[in-house]
């Protein structure tokens, strides 16, 4: 997910000391809650190998923000080039400081990074285009999103896959928040309001820290709440021949996800799941 407004903070302490919220990186928190850039390439490289048999070596992320799973893909093997594509120049120069930066030469110049729309972005064909964390959301009506899987579909290799992924679930459609604690923060989901006349949601993610500072609105999200089916239906009419969806298990006894992802053809409802789809 990514997101261009500034967040509000509670500044100062007590004595003039700034508070956490203050000194946070809104950026690292993000990656820090919600982001296992490391897991995602494990799960892309694997079944990339898995159906088509041979090794991926050049990968774009569309939406890439700050490009840490661009990194990944090229610190994996030394013939492994990334693109990534996001229209937000702060934050592409973010990702280049912290993340960038922190490759070896030789590995730094196999990532390029394009402050470009990801409806007309040029690059080479691709083995394995991403989509992740929802970003693609921010096309709301049904035909620009045609239009962007179709766009997709061309900047493929031949036998490409694009993963794109998912959550849903009868919570997906409430007002919430949700709070889950991450090292010496607090996390919180809200979804502050869906309209379900044309499934408009607006979304904010918030920070909270032991001192009681807040980061609140750090990342806020307007798009459209699709769900699987709607997704589905626009890939094959996009002219993506197969779509295999991949569902995340819970482990029973935490009430968590489990972080393992299977191929499924069918679910019973939950209040919450997570999906991730392939071409």
């Amino acid at each position: 997910m990514k997101a261009h407004k500034k967040a509000g903070s509670r500044a100062a302490r007590s004595g003039g000391r700034l508070s956490m919220a203050a000194r946070a990186d809104r950026h690292r928190l993000y990656e820090q809650s919600v982001q296992n850039a490391e897991a995602e390439i494990d799960f892309v490289d694997a079944t990339f190998r898995e159906l088509r048999g041979r090794r991926a070596r050049y990968l774009r992320e569309d939406f890439c923000g700050t490009a840490n799973v661009c990194c990944e893909w090229v610190r994996r093997r030394r013939d492994n080039q990334a693109y990534g594509v996001d229209l937000d120049e702060s934050v592409l120069a973010w990702g280049r400081e912290h993340h960038l930066a922190n490759l070896k030469p030789s590995a730094r110049g196999r990532v390029k990074l394009l402050q470009q729309d990801v409806l007309t972005a040029k690059t080479r064909t691709v083995d394995i285009l991403l989509a992740m964390n929802f970003s693609y959301w921010i096309f709301r009506e049904r035909a620009l999103m045609r239009r962007y899987f179709a766009t997709v579909r061309g900047n493929l290799a031949k036998d490409g896959l694009f993963f794109l992924d998912c959550y849903g679930g009868y919570d997906a459609f409430k007002t919430l928040k949700e709070k889950r604690k991450v090292g010496r923060f607090t996390y919180c989901w809200e979804q502050a309001s869906y309209n379900p006349l044309n499934g408009d949601m607006t979304c904010h993610i918030h920070f909270a820290f032991a001192d009681g500072s807040k980061l609140t609105r750090a990342f806020s999200y307007k798009w459209r709440l699709w769900t699987m089916p709607e997704i589905r239906e626009m890939l094959i009419e996009a002219g993506f021949a197969n779509v295999i969806v991949y569902t995340q298990g819970w482990d029973e006894r935490t009430g968590e996800p489990n972080g393992e992802f299977t191929p499924a053809r069918s679910r019973s409802p939950t209040p919450a799941g997570f999906a991730t789809s392939r071409r």
